[in-house]
């Protein structure tokens, strides 16, 4: 009889292992924050009969916990306030003046409800892009967030020190030597704490609002710490001009002059990479995270992810900003993924429900370094992990193929339990790790509204017309 912490029984358990096996009657052993066995309920209910907590899983799919690789945490106080507008003018006239007015609160409230949007759509993995820094502690709110709700995180310490012609307010900006102060100072508070759940990394707002200096020293130092950094790249012709205004060249060319074109790298949005940065970034093994709902969102186009695919490279996903998304739904998320790539190909078959949980999952761990550890249910690994309940929404039931009612067929109403390091944040619907989610939820609303005050954004309530 073997040692076990927790025994799931009678499950689909949807491994996404190498060889994409999907046990149906089976069971997962976790012990000590990971998985003991994956196998067979009759076999393993005998070897770990002793298990301390055995839940009975009949009727309900196990997935590992989906991996979101872009977001800006605090935009979830901003969700709606951005509606119908291009990038450029949605960074100017709303994100920007928002960012300066920011105070550590607002970053903690934003994380947290962020967060537990993600929790309840089976998100157990979280990179976050907190590019803006007008006043000290702001990074410090986020990663709270994340120690408070146990969630696995990455925080991207960002910045800007250029700009102003392209609209980047003052307020927002740094110099190298701030950054760099900080970096360190979260670096040596934060990496690899809470038992190696957090990590830091950097994140240049873009490489259009960083001088090659600075860019340089967030790689340099990015990688001392073993860590990674993460960067928008080509997300609009705008991106791509102003990167060339700025650096003489676009794209991984780009990425190439810093000497940041390296596996340790992930390029978000990369809606319009060239042929050649394509051939490059496969090259380079380049990471990049999609994030299709932000790109609809703000018609910003469509990521040529099937060229991507093709040429081998890790693709991830994104749910980015609240504020270019309005929600933190990873399911909405696959759904959208396959469906906007089918319509834009004519080919139903160019991403398959399989590739978009991938991408939500291995891919997702690949593109951060992490493959090792997350992003499939196998002996040996973290235990992150989705229970998926078809009956708690008749839109997942009936389920033929537990992959496409996951993709297709389901929303966060069927995510009934999510676990990180084998502790429930989230069980039988109820989240486990703070007393009251209400009250955040509450406070949350309190914090945003204060912020728009602050930031003197009117269009909200009264303030918002109607846009025929």
């Amino acid at each position: 009889m073997k040692k076990a912490d927790l025994l799931l029984m009678d499950a689909v358990i949807v491994t996404v292992d190498k060889d994409r096996r999907i046990l149906y009657h089976g069971a997962m052993a976790v012990t000590d924050g990971r998985i003991t066995e994956v196998g067979k309920t009759g076999e393993l209910e005998i070897k770990y009969a002793d298990a301390k907590e055995k839940i009975d899983c009949e009727g309900k799919i196990i997935f590992p916990g989906f991996i979101n690789t872009h977001n800006h945490l605090f935009q979830t106080l901003l969700k709606g306030l951005g509606d119908d507008m291009v990038l450029k003018d949605w960074l100017a006239t709303m994100t920007f003046p928002a960012a300066g007015h920011l105070e550590p609160e607002d970053c903690y409230y934003g994380a947290m409800l962020g967060i537990l949007e993600g929790i309840h759509s089976g998100m157990t993995t979280e990179v976050d892009y907190m590019y803006p820094h007008a006043r000290e502690g702001l990074s410090d709110g986020v990663l709270r967030a994340y120690q408070d709700l146990g969630i696995r995180g990455i925080f991207g310490r960002g910045c800007m020190n250029t700009g102003t012609d392209f609209g980047v307010v003052p307020e927002i900006m740094q110099t190298r030597d701030q950054v760099e102060k900080d970096l360190i100072r979260i670096y040596d508070t934060y990496h690899n704490s809470e038992n190696g759940k957090i990590k830091i990394w950097t994140a240049p707002a873009a490489l259009w609002s960083n001088t090659e200096d600075m860019l340089q020293m967030l790689y340099e130092i990015a990688s001392s710490y073993k860590a990674g950094m993460t960067v928008h790249v080509s997300e609009t012709p705008f991106d791509r001009m102003a990167t060339e205004a700025l650096h003489g060249c676009a794209g991984v060319d780009c990425l190439e002059k810093i000497h940041a074109a390296a596996d340790n790298v992930l390029m978000v949005h990369c809606v319009y990479l060239t042929e050649s940065d394509i051939e490059k970034a496969a090259h380079y093994d380049l990471k990049v995270s999609h994030n299709p709902v932000s790109n609809m969102y703000l018609a910003s186009g469509v990521a040529p992810v099937p060229q991507m695919l093709e040429k081998g490279i890790t693709v991830s996903l994104g749910v980015d900003g609240a504020a270019s998304n309005n929600g933190q739904d990873m399911i909405e998320l696959m759904k959208t993924t396959s469906l906007l790539q089918k319509v834009n190909t004519l080919n139903p078959t160019v991403i398959t429900a399989e590739k978009v949980l991938e991408m939500a999952t291995i891919d997702g761990a690949r593109a951060i370094g992490m493959e090792d550890e997350i992003g499939s249910l196998e002996a040996g690994k973290k235990a992150d992990f989705v229970i998926f309940n078809p009956h708690l929404s008749p839109k997942a039931v009936p389920v033929h193929n537990p992959v496409s009612t996951l993709v297709y067929s389901s929303s966060m109403q069927n995510i009934e339990s999510v676990a990180v390091d084998g502790k429930f944040l989230m069980k039988d619907g109820k989240v486990t790790v703070i007393p009251n989610e209400t009250e955040v939820l509450k406070k949350g609303q309190q914090i945003a509204e204060s912020l728009c005050e602050r930031g003197n954004i009117t269009n909200r309530r009264e303030g918002h017309p109607w846009k025929r």
